[in-house]
């Protein structure tokens, strides 16, 4: 493949364009039907839409790519061995970790710190708990892991350095969600526009997509690191309600952390990746 070729297959421009065209497609009319009586057909296009980025990553990928790279892709998605033990450690318990830090905070200076959510639930009937996991994997961190890390994360660091690709990776991911607010029934609808859940809410895509990036380096480009760290993100946000200040807590604690990996390991030291795709 010549040097031209290569830079046209791996631009993420074209992904990021037709990922954000097909998902708005489907989200805004769902928006628009879940204030009626269309309530089924505004899921149907609620979950269509968000299947988009891994399609969109797979067409590219089989439109573009050569076998070599979609051998690379699905072997990524799969090689579970990559991954040392601290490493898995790493990608299981940064986020209990970091919500047990919010919310004991929180107790201390007089507040609830969090309600049990689902995990009300989850303690009355334990064997709930695979099929929640389950849905909580496929709804979510998967579709999107397999695109946004899977396939972006790549084009986007052939010719930017880790931070840079992890911020445009993490703001293109954060307005992703946007039509989310306007579709009754979701979470991103419950927390309102414009109210400082919304704010949290957007803060905290960025932080996470630079542990992504550096889980993703430092395990030979796996992009199990980032469903697992995803699914770890929803799985606990589901368990528990977190109160206004232990979030506000728990999403600064993000922030430490990503400033904290930059510093110690410096984007260079990031790991640049040579495109695969």
């Amino acid at each position: 493949m010549t040097k031209d070729n290569e830079s046209k297959t791996s631009s993420p421009l074209i992904f990021f364009g037709l990922t954000f065209l097909l998902t708005w497609a489907f989200w805004i009319p769902a928006g628009w039907l879940s204030r009626g009586q269309y309530d089924s057909l505004s899921n149907i296009l609620h979950y269509a839409g968000g299947v988009m980025p891994t399609l969109v990553a797979l067409l590219l990928l089989y439109i573009r790519g050569s076998h070599q790279m979609r051998r690379d892709y699905w072997q990524r998605l799969i090689d579970f061995k990559s991954i040392s033990i601290i490493w898995y450690l790493v990608i299981l318990l940064t986020v209990p970790i970091l919500t047990a830090i919010g919310i004991v905070l929180d107790m201390i200076l007089g507040g609830t710190g969090a309600k049990l959510e689902a995990a009300s639930g989850i303690l009355s009937s334990p064997l709930s708990l695979f099929p929640f996991a389950i849905v909580t994997l496929i709804f979510g961190p998967l579709p999107e892991e397999m695109a946004w890390r899977g396939y972006a994360l790549d084009s986007l660091q052939a010719k930017r350095n880790a931070l840079v690709a992890s911020l445009v990776l993490g703001i293109a991911w954060t307005l992703w969600h946007l039509p989310l607010f306007l579709i009754q029934g979701t979470y991103q609808y419950a927390l309102g526009v414009g109210t400082p859940q919304f704010w949290l809410y957007m803060l905290d895509k960025v932080p996470q997509s630079i542990m992504m990036t550096w889980l993703y380096n430092n395990n030979r480009r796996s992009t199990v690191t980032a469903v697992l760290f995803h699914f770890m993100v929803n799985f606990v946000g589901e368990l528990f309600a977190l109160s206004l200040r232990t979030e506000t807590i728990y999403i600064s604690s993000w922030w430490i952390m990503a400033v904290l990996v930059i510093a110690i390991w410096k984007p260079q030291r990031f790991v640049r990746v040579r495109s695969a795709i």
